[in-house]
């Protein structure tokens, strides 16, 4: 199964497994930073809010975070439909 952070890195050009920070993430894509570390947040809160929805693999609520910020910025996830209101062009 692909993961979003592998399309973003394939969509965008960088190597399989690269990591980046959300000021990156906003820069490469040309949403508003603001927006992306509320995003962010809000995968933080579902991590302890909604557990049974956690995988297994996931360790810590910011990794929950983050895959739901590469699930936010990859057009047709879930997440971009739920999160289109933070989801601002500069």
């Amino acid at each position: 199964m692909t993961t979003y952070k592998e399309k973003f890195n394939k969509k965008y050009g960088y190597k399989k497994g690269t990591s980046h920070s959300v000021k990156e993430i906003s820069d490469i894509t040309g949403y508003k930073l603001s927006g992306l570390k509320k995003i962010v947040e809000k995968g933080k809160g579902a991590y302890y809010s909604d557990r049974q929805s956690v995988r297994p693999n996931v360790k810590s609520p910011t990794q929950w975070g983050r895959a739901r910020l590469y699930a936010s910025v990859s057009k047709g996830s879930k997440s971009s439909i739920i999160d289109k209101d933070l989801l601002k062009k500069k």
